[in-house]
Parts: structure tokens; C-alpha cells; sequence
């Protein structure tokens, strides 16, 4: 597969289904409101999407080693995946009650964290098991500290 599908695809999926999680369970956390989480995934999958896009796109450009077309197509590759990915997880807060769709857009991106492990440790003949649960353990901590912290401002501001 080409390379700047898999750092697009690679880099878009992981950051959108960690920070959609971050995202989704702070504010459920903060508002138990379900337009306000909604509100926030779509903000986050444009203005985030974007911003890693052009992230990727200097950060290829630093290092000098690649073609003009090979640095766009990782951009875009990375905004799309990005972009995507994070709009998997707005049905589920649609149409489920948000209690259940906050569990079951933690399993659905904790699924997708584990076939991305499971793919790039595959490619370059890492430790697949060792891979998945490193990447599980950052992704859970993200989850854990996004719902004390919108705990707490909730706590605080006693909304």
C-alpha cells in the first residue's frame, strides 16, 4: 500500500477516534447534553481534521524527502481519514440514548484503535499483541482524564 495512504489513513484514525473519545466523553462529562457533544464532534472533526492536515503537510515539507505530490496526498489523506472517522461516532449520538452511545462509542473507537494496531504491527513485523495494548492503554488514559476533567468543570461551574 502506498506510503502516504498508510501515514494519511494511520495518523487520521488514530487522532480522530482518540480525540473524538476525549471530546465526546469531557463534554458528555461537563453537560450530559447531547446537542452540545454533538456540537462538539462536528466542530472537531472540520477545525481538527484540518488542523492535522496541515500539520502532516509541514511536517513533510521539514523533512525534505518528499515530493510535492506525495506531501499532498498525505494531507489529504490524513484531513479525509481524519475527517471520517471522527463523523463515524455522530450517529451513535443521534440515535441512542447518551449513556449507551457514550459506551458504545467507546467500544466502536477502542475497535478501531486495535485493527489500526493490529495492521501497522503487522506491516512492520512488530509485536502485534505488545502494539494494540499500548496503543489501548494511551487511548484509555485520554478517556479517563477527558471525563475527570469534565467532571470537575462541571463540579466547578455547578451547571
Amino acid at each position: 500500500m502506498k506510503a502516504t495512504l498508510l501515514k494519511g489513513v494511520g495518523f487520521g484514525l488514530t487522532s480522530g477516534v482518540i480525540t473524538t473519545l476525549g471530546i465526546i466523553v469531557g463534554l458528555y462529562a461537563d453537560t450530559h447534553f447531547k446537542p452540545v457533544v454533538l456540537a462538539g464532534m462536528i466542530v472537531l472533526a472540520i477545525a481538527d481534521a484540518m488542523s492535522d492536515a496541515i500539520g502532516i503537510h509541514i511536517s513533510e515539507e521539514a523533512e525534505g524527502e518528499h515530493a510535492a505530490k506525495e506531501i499532498w496526498e498525505a494531507t489529504i489523506f490524513t484531513f479525509s481519514s481524519k475527517f471520517t472517522f471522527t463523523l463515524t461516532f455522530v450517529p451513535l449520538i443521534i440515535f441512542l440514548e447518551m449513556s449507551t452511545a457514550i459506551l458504545t462509542s467507546i467500544v466502536w473507537g477502542l475497535f478501531l484503535i486495535v485493527i489500526v494496531s493490529f495492521y501497522t504491527a503487522k506491516l512492520q513485523n512488530k509485536n502485534i499483541h505488545r502494539a494494540i495494548a499500548e496503543h489501548l492503554l494511551v487511548t484509555m488514559l485520554v478517556i479517563i482524564f477527558a471525563y475527570y476533567v469534565g467532571d470537575a468543570i462541571y463540579g466547578y461551574f455547578g451547571v
